[in-house]
């Protein structure tokens, strides 16, 4: 693959711009092991900002984190049969150690559940033990046979996982919330992301969920992507690992439960939503770095003179607390680094050439409209901060944008599929509850029920399969 930049514009072929944006701005590349990924710096410190975000969020409302193994025994696996039946297929097993086969083969973690609840199982006894509100930040492995789209479908990904414990089942219900919104807040207030929020059909739930909440994003494709999922376990866990608590009442009662995650996939919804021909386009707030500062020397200026100015917009931009890079490579051109960190999405530039220097100025070029503008040397600090904020609020709202019109109300079937041929996005359709219809849809188009809406949308038409009565106003949409 070409060094010089990404060769593909994005609306002609977005999976092979996808590719090369990845690749050629170091965001990640292929491990030596097939249907796994390299995270390398740049994703990994995007990964931290998040984590850094999430756990102020959590931390904020009483959960811990913690850590418990990768291996699960099979029995645990078992134990919980629609559970197990969900994951089986793709599950990894050990079955030797060392030289000696295993007693019993143990799964590698496609999620944790089962190893955390035996634990509860443990730990809990009186209603002074609740809730439990864990959450732990680990990889989870399952055994894709698809093609490998880094960040999207690999074999091991990066996730945090939350897992609670409660009294009651309105405590339950207020955890699913809770977490969904505070998921929603980091999607679009920090990763600018507009998404939908609803509940998943039975057959799209989490398999020995209650219940499962989820979070929806459109990709430019007009592919929906599962930016994060809430669920309500109810009892079914507790029951089957005897979670059990002498309650208030001096009697023994079956524990309430959630688990919630999200994984590294934002961040190739990240890359697919904001980037454009030149590469990654990063919002300010998860941007490791938020300017690179670049001294442009030329010979009529001494490039000393042109280095310290640049030092010093550094520091003044480093110390306001703006995360800022000074590029003071020589062995590269000034054009050369422009294009390097347009490639990396960094989201202001700041340029010193000897102009600048002569007029006192600072001249600031933005990633996300390629605008320029010039700043007197004593209003960077200001202006830059006003910078970031607008581009943050620019692309959320371009994007927010192009969600909306990317939802297509539809009456009938024949509607449906035309939308899905030939426009894709949200199609916002009626349905009468039938998982027969949600299935025959599946096969027939491809297209799933994303979600349904919290709030009920009247129905507008007879179920736009079979023709009987509509119960409810859905989301379907064809997904990554």
């Amino acid at each position: 693959m070409s060094d010089l930049g990404v060769t593909v514009k994005k609306s002609e072929n977005l999976s092979e711009w996808y590719t090369q944006v990845v690749l050629k701005s170091g965001l990640a590349d292929y491990a030596p092991i097939k249907g796994c990924m390299v995270y390398r710096e740049l994703s990994y410190a995007i990964w931290e900002k998040i984590q850094q975000i999430l756990n102020e969020k959590i931390k904020r409302t009483g959960h811990k984190n913690v850590y418990f193994p990768l291996l699960i025994p099979e029995s645990f696996l078992r134990k919980e049969a629609e559970h197990f039946s969900g994951f089986v297929p793709e599950v990894a097993w050990v079955t030797i150690g060392g030289e000696k086969p295993l007693e019993e083969k143990l799964a590698i973690r496609p999620t944790s559940e089962t190893i955390i609840y035996a634990m509860y199982a443990k730990w809990i006894r009186s209603w002074r033990d609740l809730p439990i509100k864990l959450n732990q930040w680990c990889s989870v492995v399952r055994w894709e046979t698809k093609a490998t789209k880094l960040f999207l479908r690999t074999r091991e990904f990066l996730w945090q996982e939350g897992h609670t414990a409660h009294a009651t089942k309105e405590e339950a219900d207020e955890e699913v919330m809770e977490i969904l919104n505070e998921y929603k807040d980091l999607m679009e207030n920090y990763l600018a992301i507009p998404v939908l929020i609803g509940r998943k059909s039975d057959s799209e739930k989490f398999a020995g969920a209650v219940y499962t909440t989820t979070l929806e994003a459109i990709m430019p494709d007009g592919k929906a992507l599962q930016m994060g999922t809430s669920h309500n376990l109810g009892q079914n866990f507790s029951k089957v690992f005897d979670i059990k608590f002498i309650g208030k009442d001096e009697k023994e009662h079956y524990v309430w439960q959630t688990s919630w995650g999200i994984s590294t996939r934002v961040i190739g919804a990240m890359v697919m939503v904001h980037g454009d021909d030149r590469g990654l386009v990063i919002p300010p707030r998860v941007a490791p770095i938020q300017v690179v500062v670049i001294p442009i020397p030329y010979k009529d200026t001494s490039t000393e003179v042109i280095m310290n100015k640049a030092k010093e917009v550094y520091e003044r931009l480093q110390s306001a607390g703006i995360s800022t890079h000074l590029d003071d490579r020589r062995e590269y051109t000034p054009g050369w680094k422009f294009n390097d960190w347009e490639l990396k999405g960094v989201p202001i530039r700041a340029e010193i050439g000897p102009r600048d220097v002569k007029h006192g100025q600072v001249t600031l070029a933005r990633r996300d409209t390629l605008e320029k503008i010039i700043v007197k040397d004593e209003e960077v600090v200001e202006v830059v901060k006003k910078l970031l904020e607008d581009i943050q609020n620019n692309m959320f709202n371009r994007a927010k944008r192009f969600l909306e019109e990317m939802i297509t109300t539809v009456k009938n079937y024949d509607e449906f599929k035309a939308v899905l041929k030939n426009k894709g996005g949200f199609i916002r359709a009626s349905w009468c509850l039938s998982p027969e219809c949600e299935r025959k849809i599946k096969e027939e188009t491809g297209a799933t029920i994303r979600l349904i809406p919290f709030e009920k949308e009247e129905p507008i038409s007879n179920c736009i399969y079979c023709g009987k009565e509509a119960k409810e106003m859905v989301y379907f949409a064809r997904s990554y």
